[in-house]
């Protein structure tokens, strides 16, 4: 029997034992999952958050720690999806929220917070002169589209009516490409581009351009795996678009945590709009977009024809006394530049295991996001990550678990700034352990 043969039947039954193992560990978590599924699909509000053969209930959370319903204690790489940088109950933020709640909330009127959060973001993000607040990023980018498309259309592009996003892109629960697109997507006409392939990309703007209102894109895709933006590509999409008087939108709602001013800034290319989310709201419920004031300022409800823009939680006072709090004073510049530098010695040292043990595996990321990939090709397209052997990461999944180490079903981590040396080198002797102990079943 050839090699490779022998190797996949042994990671399946080693999946297999795992898989036991994890369910034997946590009875607790299941007995809540089977409650759960009595009045909800699933017994899931969130498809990200489920995984075979049930997810596990998280109980309580503090510093940069986890317990679930069984009493498993686990460090947390995950960062609630790039969410939590702050970890869990930061007491900054703790106090901020405490501070708003003894004021009261849902005031159906301005906040003394909201002003205070925006300027924070319009003096950090290089693209934003103006900016709105959601309740996600989601909507972030729902708003963004619908604003890109009126500003073309009231620019004279009235055949401007399609949008152009990448293969594996997730901009929300309605803006999903990871996958090849998904039923419940906005119903917009997409163009599809090649993540990364600036001829590919290029050829459709040639053949499209003059229909397309808006370029939706991840400077990393994140969802898709950590799958960098090559920053040649990224540089084309501007000019390209700047050209042809069509919008360019950066996703940033995990990204703009890579940098003081977002991955932007970082690698130096200013789009016109950009969207966020995630943890800029303390780990409240965010979303927001903002850009050039020309565009931003057809939401002025001063100005004749100005856009609707409703939203009952855009300025709901928890999230902006938490973002003020978060952003303003904890994740300030010089902790943002520590904690993506300590991302990227993480992920070198990670990926120096893999490669001493001539292992297929692998971590690609920016800063403090990264992803495990079980391949040995360079992670530079999305036909370089559909190669991972998912069997191989779903193990390394239930290793993790039972190591105590909180991250996704897909390998992503997302790095807090709670987490000091003494937990990074947990997490990298965790990785050791796998990489070592199923050595046999990683080969290339």
């Amino acid at each position: 029997m050839p090699d490779q043969v022998l190797a996949n039947s042994d990671l399946q039954s080693a999946l297999v034992e795992a898989r036991q193992a994890y369910i034997d560990r946590n009875p607790k978590s299941f007995a809540r999952h089977q409650e759960a599924s009595q009045a909800m699909p699933g017994g899931n509000t969130r498809t990200t958050l489920h995984n075979a053969p049930f997810p596990l209930t998280v109980v309580r959370g503090e510093g940069c720690r986890l317990w679930d319903a069984d009493g498993h204690e686990y460090i947390d790489v995950l960062g609630e999806y790039t969410a939590g940088i702050y970890g869990h109950s930061h007491p900054v933020i703790r106090a901020a929220i405490d501070r708003a709640l003894d004021h009261g909330w849902n005031y159906a009127g301005r906040n003394a917070y909201e002003g205070e959060l925006a300027r924070l973001i319009v003096d950090r993000i290089p693209s934003i002169d103006l900016v709105r607040f959601t309740n996600s990023g989601t909507e972030g980018n729902v708003m963004a589209l619908a604003g890109a498309k009126v500003f073309a259309q009231r620019a004279g592009r009235a055949k401007a009516t399609k949008v152009m996003v990448f293969h594996g892109g997730y901009h929300g629960g309605v803006l999903y490409f990871v996958s090849g697109g998904s039923p419940v997507n906005m119903p917009y006409d997409y163009v599809v581009a090649p993540y990364n392939d600036i001829e590919g990309t290029r050829a459709l703007l040639a053949k499209h351009g003059e229909e397309i209102f808006a370029v939706l894109v991840e400077p990393m895709q994140g969802s898709h795996g950590c799958l960098p933006g090559d920053p040649d590509f990224l540089r084309a999409l501007r000019d390209e678009t700047r050209a042809r008087g069509i919008t360019l939108i950066f996703d940033e709602v995990m990204t703009s945590r890579l940098s003081p001013g977002g991955l932007q800034a970082r690698l130096g290319i200013v789009p016109d709009m950009t969207t966020l989310g995630k943890y800029i709201g303390g780990g409240m419920s965010f979303g927001a977009f903002g850009g050039r004031r020309e565009i931003m300022e057809l939401f002025d409800p001063t100005k004749p024809d100005s856009l609707p823009h409703a939203g009952t939680f855009n300025n709901n006072v928890l999230t902006m006394a938490a973002g003020v709090a978060g952003y303003g004073e904890v994740y300030t510049p010089d902790v943002a530049d520590a904690l993506n530098a300590r991302g990227d010695r993480i992920r070198d040292r990670l990926n120096a295991i893999c490669a001493k043990n001539d292992v297929a595996f692998q971590f690609s990321g920016i800063g403090s996001m990264m992803t495990a990939h079980a391949t040995t090709r360079p992670i530079r397209t999305a036909a370089d990550i559909a190669s991972s052997n998912q069997d191989a990461k779903e193990l390394f999944f239930f290793d993790m678990s039972a190591a105590g180490i909180w991250i996704a079903r897909r390998g992503f981590a997302a790095l807090n700034i709670m987490i000091g040396e003494a937990e990074a080198d947990r997490f990298v002797s965790a990785v050791e352990e796998f990489v070592t102990a199923r050595k046999a079943l990683l080969q290339p």
